[in-house]
């Protein structure tokens, strides 16, 4: 028997067809604007989705509130999937791996469509993303990284490696042949993102040496770790002025672990004699000191605003079917020095 198609019936599948398409080529991470970076002003964006996303849930947990970077990564996930008609859960780990591991468990029981998790530990987080998996549910990994062992789509963060290679190029060439005598601030032992910021820091000066110079000279006197805080910069920085007052360089893993730092400095009366260089984040108020002084050099950035929209934006290619994501997926590097601060300071920013 003849079977007759009509056209609506071959049209229509080839324009959904169409519209995924599209949907997928959305995200360009090479186009990253101001108002993607760190701003106060709503960045939402909604998606054309081949799928009708009402009613869809996505889940996110933190490792903790408890600093603005976290606070703004929430607040773009939020307003993000909201814009496009979706329901947000959201679970603070509060800063304890047992319980960020309980949460995410809670997300799962509640059956979100898409679980964003930013772990606090790269292994004690790897079974929740399997318990997810069973259940049938996508996991992306934000900001932070996890054990390849975890079954997971993609990881989303900034490009910490290149981020960090930018930032010690530019302190080698401000350095040239001067006798650099370098302290160390790291978040904690182990963090696989401070590695990799680390990692990209030491590169770029090293790089950049035998590039201007034909030779290295790398001098690091002491690393000491801040737990990512305020209070742990301002402690490690006491405590290195005191066993090394020959410092004139302080490199980071991020703004927050040296800007407690800089209150010690200046209590030294150090603040002409040390130059402070940050392999991420471009947090506001370093933003500033690299506006208005001379001691804080460059920071490189890793924008909330913009992990947490490219993070729902993929949860949405993921329900429209697509499934070739690479296992880590970059925001583009970029290094923020005086010449173009004042291009991506808002002090009505969270972060």
């Amino acid at each position: 028997m003849e079977t007759k198609i009509g056209l609506k019936n071959v049209l229509k599948p080839l324009l959904v067809f169409a519209l995924v398409l599209n949907l997928f080529s959305c995200v360009d991470q090479n186009n990253a604007t101001k108002n993607d970076v760190n701003s106060a002003t709503d960045t939402s964006e909604k998606v054309e989705s081949a799928i009708d996303l009402k009613g869809k849930k996505i889940g996110y947990c933190t490792p903790s509130l408890n600093a603005p970077y976290y606070q703004a990564l929430l607040k773009s996930i939020k307003t993000n999937t909201e814009k496009n008609g979706m329901v947000f859960l959201s679970a603070d780990g509060q800063d304890d791996i047992n319980k960020q591991v309980a949460a995410v468990e809670d997300l799962i029981t509640k059956g979100v469509d898409a679980l964003l998790l930013n772990p606090k530990d790269p292994n004690a987080l790897v079974g929740v993303t399997r318990a997810a998996k069973a259940a049938g549910i996508p996991v992306f990994i934000i900001d932070s990284s996890i054990d390849p062992s975890a079954d997971y789509v993609t990881t989303i963060q900034s490009n910490n490696l290149a981020n960090g290679e930018l930032a010690g190029e530019w302190l080698a060439k401000k350095f040239g042949n001067n006798k650099m005598s370098i302290a160390l601030l790291s978040g904690n032992a182990g963090n696989p993102v401070g590695k990799t910021r680390k990692q990209g820091l030491l590169q770029g000066i090293t790089e950049e040496q035998l590039r201007s110079l034909g030779y290295i000279d790398l001098d690091i006197k002491t690393q000491a770790y801040t737990d990512w805080s305020y209070a742990g910069g301002l402690k490690a920085m006491e405590d290195i002025l005191v066993a090394h007052p020959d410092i004139n360089v302080v490199i980071t893993e991020s703004d927050v672990c040296v800007l407690g730092a800089i209150k010690a400095i200046a209590q030294a009366g150090k603040t002409d004699d040390i130059l402070i260089v940050a392999g991420a984040d471009g947090q506001k108020e370093a933003i500033k000191y690299i506006m208005d002084t001379d001691f804080y050099g460059c920071t490189a950035m890793n924008s909330p605003v913009q992990i947490g929209k490219n993070a729902v934006q993929y949860a949405i290619q993921y329900m429209n079917g697509k499934r070739d994501f690479p296992k880590t997926s970059f925001t583009p590097p970029l290094l923020i020095t005086k010449e173009n601060a004042a291009k991506y300071y808002d002090p009505k920013a969270l972060f």
